[in-house]
């Protein structure tokens, strides 16, 4: 068992982060507006390399295997983090929330999957730590999870969450316009909800899917909570400069969601392996531990993660320019049949 970090290091950290969301929100509700390409950019930079100052402090306080577990981490999650983004993007266009508005509505869905989130995260320690057979469970469920992320559509959440609306809107008064970013608004001299009210909840939605999806994923790579609710913070933080640099470019990483299933996949496949290394169940091989099955390293998981996200993106970006290359000879094939008629 690796030495565990210092108390006083894991409470700073908690306490310096806590901070820093508090200061994102306190800016994202102060200042409503369209960032810039380049105000997102340097946001997003900012957070990555605040991750991986973070990442060297670990190594300073902790271990070499420490760091690596983090990054792999944060890797992971920051990848299933952009996928999220996919469905941010479908909500804010289904409900048409003013852009100028979005900022405060996606810190509110981080807000909330952070939470939902810490909450997994203590329910699966709990569970590793008293049932080692759960990591055979963990192992199955992100195996499913990778072969529904690489055969379904984003939009299939589309009818559960109509669903709970159609129920909402049936029972409590709504508008149909919004008030700026406000939660509730006064027509006609009555106080009634915004649809802000229905983002919210549809937000919520889609990050308990994306919370039960993850959280397995990352206890593939490390059983530290700390490690893992600090890895799933920095994912988080950043999250809305991002969805506003890619804007557009998002629906169209293409392959993305296949890199995000092989990675899940694979930590599926790890997490078997390390279920029968550490076997207790009786039925299998007698309630002994399974001495041919092997130990993927952290390394190894890391090696792995970046180069399936790096092959995702690159070849979704390659489309992205073979496809605009083609557009206008497509146009013109028209235009140069009509002489011929």
């Amino acid at each position: 068992m690796e030495a565990a970090l210092p108390a006083w290091f894991e409470i700073t950290s908690f306490v310096v982060l806590l901070l820093i969301l508090a200061a994102d929100l306190v800016l994202a509700y102060r200042r409503p507006h369209i960032p810039s390409t380049r105000e997102s950019a340097l946001w997003v930079a900012f957070y990555v390399g605040l991750a991986l100052v973070f990442a060297g402090l670990i190594l300073w306080q902790g271990s070499v295997d420490h760091a690596a577990e983090f990054i792999a981490g944060w890797v992971t999650e920051y990848s299933l983090s952009i996928d999220n983004l996919f469905v941010f993007v479908i909500i804010m266009a289904r409900f048409s929330v003013p852009r100028k508005y979005q900022q405060e509505v996606l810190m509110v869905g981080i807000l909330i999957a952070l939470v939902l989130r810490g909450i997994f995260i203590l329910l699966g320690a709990q569970l590793i730590e008293n049932f080692s057979w759960i990591f055979y469970i963990f192992g199955a469920f992100l195996l499913y999870t990778a072969i529904r992320q690489a055969f379904e559509k984003h939009d299939d959440m589309e009818e559960t969450e109509n669903g709970v609306i159609r129920f909402l809107r049936r029972r409590i008064a709504i508008s149909d316009t919004y008030d700026g970013a406000k939660l509730r608004t006064v027509i006609d001299g009555r106080k009634v909800f915004t649809p802000i009210l229905v983002v919210f909840i549809a937000l919520g939605l889609t990050d308990l899917v994306f919370a039960i999806d993850s959280i397995p994923a990352i206890f593939g790579i490390t059983q530290d909570p700390f490690i893992v609710f600090t890895a799933n913070v920095f994912a988080l933080m950043g999250l809305r400069q991002l969805y506003f640099l890619l804007g557009d470019l998002i629906d169209k990483l293409e392959y993305l969601h296949y890199g995000i299933a092989f990675i899940l996949g694979f930590i599926g496949v790890k997490l078997f392996f390390h279920a029968l290394h550490v076997n207790e169940l009786p039925f299998i091989n007698g309630g002994q531990h399974v001495d041919w099955a092997p130990e993927i390293s952290t390394w190894t998981s890391l090696a792995v993660i970046l180069v399936a996200m790096a092959v995702a993106v690159v070849a979704s970006l390659i489309k992205i320019r073979v496809d605009a290359r083609r557009a206008p000879e497509v146009e013109q094939e028209p235009s140069e049949s009509s002489p011929a008629e």
